[in-house]
């Protein structure tokens, strides 16, 4: 058994744990962006569900020593608020209206382009579930494993989830052709 830390074993610690998830910031901060836009659809709410992991992360730091471990959880905590951010549009629209697709602004329209607009729409017509392990596997091309430990569900789901995902969004697909 270790003896416990003291105050400036404690400040280092932290001190290189925030050093490590500056560098996570600048090297996945863009994909992470790409992938809460592909599940929330609009890239002002991805952008701040990115931020809103990392500032918790940050918050967090003293438990997040283990260099490993902080990447699959800013991935956990930005599929978790999108999930968040889904819920609460889908409780206002209802009350309200239907939810309408984002406006496309000419910016988003070229990063996208035509043909990855078409699947991205399509990709939104999939269920919560499904959006996600799609994304998760293809754009941030995850494994099984990591898709599990981060949608918080068994393997085999992730593999049945997958292939269910893929299946729809051909045939929605093939409605748009």
């Amino acid at each position: 058994m270790r003896p416990p830390r003291t105050s400036v074993q404690r400040r280092e610690g932290a001190g290189e744990a925030s050093a490590e998830l500056v560098r996570l910031f600048r090297e996945h901060h863009l994909n992470l962006a790409r992938t809460a836009l592909m599940i929330v659809g609009d890239r002002a709410t991805a952008e701040d569900v990115v931020q809103d992991a990392f500032v918790e992360a940050h918050r967090r730091i003293d438990r997040l020593a283990d260099p490993d471990r902080m990447l699959p959880y800013v991935r956990a905590s930005v599929v978790n608020r999108c999930r968040t951010v889904l819920r609460r549009r889908r409780l206002a629209f209802a009350a309200a209206r239907e939810h309408e697709p984002p406006v496309w602004s000419a910016e988003s329209a070229v990063i996208l382009g035509e043909d990855r607009r078409e699947v991205f729409l399509a990709l939104q017509r999939l269920p919560r579930r499904q959006r996600e392990a799609l994304v998760l596997r293809y754009y941030l091309d995850l494994g099984e494993a990591e898709i599990a430990e981060v949608m918080g569900i068994g393997r085999g789901t992730v593999r049945s989830t997958t292939s269910r995902a893929l299946a729809a969004l051909a045939k929605h697909l093939g409605e748009q052709a």
